[in-house]
């Protein structure tokens, strides 16, 4: 979809004559604007899948209650071929986008507010779809990026078979997750940041279900991705006051992250691929080698941990 067939969809569903339209770069999934008309912004997505947009006005429904910084649906429906959704404008930019700009105190701001985002989400009356368990989730992230990296050859499948042979230490942990709402898709993206500030949450489509820290993991292998520091997830932490094996789960989730990330290079989705090169490949695999030295001084910390205490 293109801007003028945007702006045909958004008038004949709004009544309101655009004076500006422009395509967001982000966005993989679905076609996405950002439409000035009657001296207001707002922003149109479009997909051709059919009800593509069911579950993201369910949440932003269901969330409302939370008193989140999320955007209110305007219209929704159907166009020819399209599943559209226009909701309101919330000032901002990815924090991936500003993190440069951002100095550690209000790194430290936006993570308390958004451990307190999630707190209040995990509150909410919700359930996952029958048969959850966390084991399901993790292995499915697992299978999915090794189906990738098979097909495309730009990492080894090696990494997989180890993080399967590290999986069997956390099990126990693993096992005992519960089923606990939580936004897990807001790491360099979908936070949005307007003045150094937190404004808003956005491309709530789905709602994660099991460990929060999760959250904090993916962030973390995508800013050392963007080879950016990751101050902003130690805060995170910090706010989460993660266990010691709490943090053995996230060193463990980093790792998970990590080979979600190579298997999506080279990926296409709509009318957009992945960048894959030699730099982004090396650059990857020293990302994983030193995610493992971290798991594996989390797993030193972690037995010097449960040994017994000398009697007094």
């Amino acid at each position: 979809m293109d801007c003028k067939e945007a702006g045909i969809l958004f008038e004949d569903r709004t009544q309101m004559d655009v004076t500006q339209i422009e395509r967001c770069g982000v966005g993989i999934a679905n076609y996405v604007f950002i439409v000035l008309a009657a001296a207001k912004k707002f922003v149109l997505r479009c997909s051709k899948e059919e009800d593509a947009y069911k579950d993201t006005t369910y949440w932003l429904s269901k969330l409302s209650a939370c008193e989140l910084p999320i955007p209110a649906v305007v219209a929704q429906g159907k166009y020819k071929d399209y599943s559209y959704l226009i909701l309101s404008y919330i000032p901002g930019d990815d924090i991936g986008n500003v993190y440069f700009r951002l100095n550690d105190s209000e790194k430290k701001q936006i993570a308390r507010e958004v451990v307190a985002i999630q707190r209040k989400v995990s509150k909410i009356s919700v359930a996952p779809d029958t048969g959850w368990t966390w084991n399901s989730v993790v292995e499915e992230m697992l299978d999915r990026a090794e189906e990738r990296i098979k097909r495309k050859h730009y990492f080894s499948i090696d990494k997989i078979n180890s993080i399967r042979t590290l999986k069997q230490e956390m099990q126990e942990y693993l096992d005992k997750v519960r089923p606990t709402p939580y936004l897990d898709d807001i790491s360099t993206k979908n936070l949005l940041i307007h003045d150094g500030k937190l404004s808003g949450i956005i491309d709530i489509d789905w709602m994660g279900f099991g460990d929060m820290l999760t959250f904090a993991a993916m962030t973390k292998v995508a800013l050392l991705n963007m080879e950016l520091d990751t101050r902003y997830v130690d805060a995170l932490l910090d706010e989460m006051h993660p266990s010691t094996i709490e943090y053995k789960a996230f060193a463990f989730y980093c790792l998970m992250y990590c080979v979600d990330f190579m298997g999506e290079r080279g990926m296409q989705f709509l009318d957009k691929t992945i960048p894959v090169n030699q730099c982004i490949i090396q650059r990857l695999n020293d990302i994983y080698d030193m995610l493992l030295e971290e798991w594996n001084n989390c797993c030193k910390i972690f037995e010097i941990y449960r040994l017994p205490k000398p009697e007094k």
